[in-house]
């Protein structure tokens, strides 16, 4: 099984599902940074190749959906995140989501972030407290993967819509 998430993108043909639950990621991340000093389009610019991976597939038809399971009033990280994710995320064809974390306690959750492919193989990705990356684990374990795809869909359908969510959690549905 292929181990990296470009091997793992690559092989994909109907459905790349991500699901997030962390209010932070790398403190030292230079989109963050960029953003932070008033710079939106350095922090931008720090995710091109994302925004470029993202756009190659979905223009072979890999569909490309994104939850963020949040803690509201929201981190100042995920402040930053709403403030790229038009230009880094949905221009490039991805569809994102935003849910308020009190919203989903009753659901079924991975305990780490992850990727859904296809519906047969899943990368969880683990961080320190801090949002520093520590490492990833890929498995095509049906059980995990009926788990975090269902769990996707229970949060989907939950979530708001990125056009209609606002980062200090006024909502217009």
């Amino acid at each position: 099984m292929p181990e990296s998430f470009a091997d793992l993108l690559a092989r994909t043909t109907r459905t790349a599902l991500k699901l997030e639950f962390r209010d932070q990621y790398m403190i030292e991340d230079p989109g963050h940074l960029a953003w932070q000093a008033g710079d939106l389009d350095g922090a931008v610019e720090a995710y091109a190749e994302w925004t470029e991976t993202a756009r190659q597939a979905t223009t072979r038809g890999v569909e490309l959906k994104r939850v963020r399971v949040v803690s509201e009033p929201v981190s100042d990280y995920i402040r930053f995140e709403h403030a790229v994710t038009q230009r880094v995320n949905i221009d490039a064809g991805e569809q994102i989501r935003w849910v308020a974390r009190q919203r989903v306690s009753a659901l079924a959750l991975p305990g780490n972030d992850v990727w859904v492919f296809d519906g047969s193989f899943l990368q969880f990705y683990f961080f320190a407290g801090d949002g520093r990356y520590t490492g990833d684990q890929v498995t095509a374990d049906s059980e995990a993967v009926r788990l975090c795809e269902a769990a996707f869909g229970d949060c989907w359908e939950l979530g708001i819509d990125h056009s209609n969510y606002a980062a200090d959690g006024v909502t217009a549905d």
